[in-house]
């Protein structure tokens, strides 16, 4: 088994994050009506009437501080936060009821006014990390402003976890962002695991003992309720008491979990938790290995009769083999996660392997960032670079997060 050039590797990263930081300077803010673009396309034409999301405004607020902070680039990078800053204290934030809204129109008027709890997540992960790196109090105060408020209307401390979603006063939502409401699905692993690496990005900038029992009580939901003991794969939709609604595999998903998880568990310092969670984060990076396909490329989703055991040679099940951009940079993260922990060289090549495969089929190398994903034989799927989903966070991150774990193997 080779031993992947760890030296060049970051090398690349390095470049890459510039190059990722350089398209998203130059193609996303809107410069007719402040903030940033809806949608741009594949060819870099933005759709300038398009709606503005919170999560897209949030991930880009977030990017640009945690490239800031790392990189200690703040001259280049942290004017592109301050817009994003701006646009979401000025447009997104509810100042009658609290929280944020969910979408509006590309003069900033609202145009979905529900308090979805996935976007309440990523205003407050993209807040933190923003005060993190600039000690902005404003930005601190706005953060706690809506974790306070998430944990007022949607926290259940009986049963534990976090309703999926509300009106704009906090009253029952009419429909939910992430999960079909009319099925029960009132509790999903995906806001969970985002409201998680939130929480644990404001804790690190404020030591609120409330907030360190809700992150705790967070890696407990997972390990109790989200995470299936038999396959250590993640529920994806369940209902009040954690029942099951929706079942199936997020590959993508189940890997990103494994490292957020003993990222929140290593912030709160409590032994006997970080042994559990350890351990839970290999067996879920091995699980995931599943996901994998010979070219190196993650699998997206596989639905079928036996969950429990899928092979690539399901037939019977239903596969979605795209191998998405955001899916591709949490396995190179989750991967190298599990090696650190391990020493096993499988996850380590793994994770090159996720870059190998990014670098050949996900990167535009003509019109810049990179493909929304693509199907098993290398077809570009999508037509939009950035969009309320399509953004820098996932890819931005994976490249910090890659190169600094790369930097303490070589250390």
């Amino acid at each position: 088994m080779t031993v992947p050039d760890l030296r060049l590797w970051q090398r690349e990263l390095s470049q890459e994050l510039k190059d990722i930081l350089a398209y998203w300077q130059r193609y996303a803010p809107d410069p007719v009506n402040g903030g940033f673009y809806g949608t741009v396309g594949y060819d870099n034409v933005p759709k300038p009437n398009d709606a503005k999301g919170v999560v897209l405004n949030s991930r880009i607020l977030w990017t640009f501080s945690a490239a800031a902070r790392h990189t200690q680039h703040d001259d280049e990078y942290l004017p592109v936060a301050k817009r994003a800053f701006e646009y979401l204290n000025t447009y997104f934030r509810d100042p009658q009821y609290g929280g944020v809204y969910w979408m509006v129109d590309a003069k900033g008027k609202v145009a979905d006014d529900s308090k979805q709890l996935y976007g309440q997540a990523f205003a407050v992960y993209g807040l933190s990390e923003y005060y993190h790196a600039t000690k902005h109090k404003p930005a601190l105060e706005f953060a706690q402003d809506i974790y306070r408020n998430m944990v007022k209307h949607a926290y259940e401390p009986a049963k534990g976890g976090f309703i999926e979603a509300f009106a704009r006063d906090w009253t029952e939502a009419k429909s939910y962002a992430i999960a079909r409401k009319d099925n029960g699905e009132s509790k999903t692993m995906n806001t969970h695991l985002h409201i998680l690496e939130a929480f644990v990005s404001l804790l690190r900038v404020w030591p609120d003992s409330g907030l360190k029992t809700q992150v705790r009580g967070l890696i407990r939901n997972f390990l109790n309720h989200i995470i299936d003991a038999k396959t250590h794969r993640m529920v994806l939709f369940q209902g009040t008491s954690w029942e099951p609604r929706r079942t199936g595999i997020s590959y993508g998903h189940d890997i990103e979990a494994s490292w957020l998880l003993l990222e929140a568990a290593e912030v709160l310092h409590e032994a006997n938790l970080l042994i559990s969670v350890r351990k839970e984060s290999v067996l879920m990076a091995r699980a995931a290995l599943s996901g994998l396909d010979t070219d190196g490329g993650m699998n997206y989703e596989y639905e079928g009769p036996d969950e429990h055991k899928p092979t690539q040679s399901h037939d019977s099940g239903k596969w979605n083999r795209e191998r998405s951009w955001w899916v591709m940079a949490e396995a190179m993260v989750g991967f190298m996660n599990a090696y650190q922990l391990t020493k096993d060289k499988l996850f380590l090549n793994k994770s090159a392997a996720s870059w190998e495969f990014t670098k050949n089929h996900l990167l535009d190398t003509k019109n810049g960032e990179w493909f929304s994903g693509v199907d098993p034989t290398g077809k570009v799927l999508g037509n939009t670079k950035i969009s309320a989903w399509k953004c820098p966070y996932h890819n931005g991150r994976a490249c910090i997060e890659t190169m600094e774990r790369i930097g303490k193997l070589i250390d």
